[in-house]
């Protein structure tokens, strides 16, 4: 996993009339945590760290007043509900050799059986320990030829070298389910069935 180079500033301003002033100059709210350090506010550039976000998991190498560089990963993410914009981000430090738990997405590779079958994301992520500087942007898992009542569980999901699961492995991450259509009877089949 690259890393994503960004700019920050320690702030003394809290509130919301100091966030909204921040938001104002396209920059973003932040807090630095993690290690068991004192929480660290910051300003952060709303553009790069909206194209850095485009990544789940985007390991961040904070460039802080210019003094000091640190490794973080962001945890929670909130966006405005109707224009998206970034409003806050807490971010968890890391170091080089550390393995973190974080939820990846699962993607699906592969056609279903014929008869329109659906297919459901019971979890879209995979909740994985992985060293931080190499966690897996996702992971697939084909569902080729599968029929209504198969499911993957998370144990049959393949990961990368170096990563495990940080749930149980009979947790249902993906099933298949009958389309509603060929469940009910089609219209006029039990008439024919009566005339015959």
């Amino acid at each position: 996993m690259s890393e994503v180079k960004i700019s920050a500033a320690t702030r003394t301003e809290f509130g919301k009339g100091a966030a909204r002033r921040i938001r104002r100059d396209n920059k973003v709210p932040g807090v630095l945590y993690g290690h068991g350090s004192d929480p660290l506010h910051l300003t952060l550039p709303g553009h790069e760290l909206l194209l850095a976000l485009r990544t789940s998991n985007v390991l961040i190498a904070l460039d802080i007043d210019g003094t000091s560089n640190e490794l973080a990963i962001p945890k929670a993410v909130q966006r405005d509900p109707l224009k998206g914009f970034l409003e806050h981000i807490d971010l968890q430090l890391v170091q080089r050799g550390e393995t973190v738990t974080v939820e990846i997405p699962v993607h699906t590779e592969g056609e279903l059986a014929p008869g329109g079958y659906l297919l459901e994301h019971v979890l879209g992520t995979l909740t994985v320990e992985a060293e931080a500087t190499h966690i897996p942007e996702s992971v697939s898992v084909s569902v080729e030829g599968l029929a209504a009542g198969a499911s993957i569980h998370a144990k049959d999901i393949p990961l990368p070298k170096g990563t495990k699961l940080a749930i149980e492995g009979d947790t249902v991450v993906i099933q298949v389910l009958s389309s509603q259509a060929e469940e009910a009877p089609a219209a006029g089949e039990g008439e024919e069935a009566t005339e015959a």
